[in-house]
């Protein structure tokens, strides 16, 4: 798959395994994993930029004497998701042009 491409799904993967519940770096990989490939070297600069626009929040919590980040989704970022899966039509229009051709 196109590494853009990629990239930008994986946003959007990222942005809805947080709209269930909070999580933490290892564990959205495992959760995107069962449907594209993701590596920590993708996952974390995905995750800067989604903060940096705002899509996310970050905190801290212990768990077994460590400090582990979890990332929350914002208001943001959930207008963000729902804005995609409002375009899930056209989305699909467009693929089905394409396996068409």
């Amino acid at each position: 798959m196109d590494t853009q491409l990629k990239k930008g799904l994986l946003e959007y993967c990222v942005l809805a395994v947080l709209e269930d519940k909070d999580s933490y770096g290892y564990q959205i990989i495992k959760d995107v994993s069962n449907y594209v490939a993701i590596s920590e070297s993708t996952l974390y600069p995905i995750l800067r930029r989604m903060e940096e626009a705002g899509n996310v929040t970050s905190y801290t919590d212990e768990y077994n004497n460590r400090l582990r980040k979890y990332f929350h989704l914002s208001d943001k970022g959930r207008e963000y998701l729902n804005l995609f899966r409002r375009d899930k039509d056209q989305i699909i229009k467009v693929l089905d042009f394409i396996k068409g051709r």
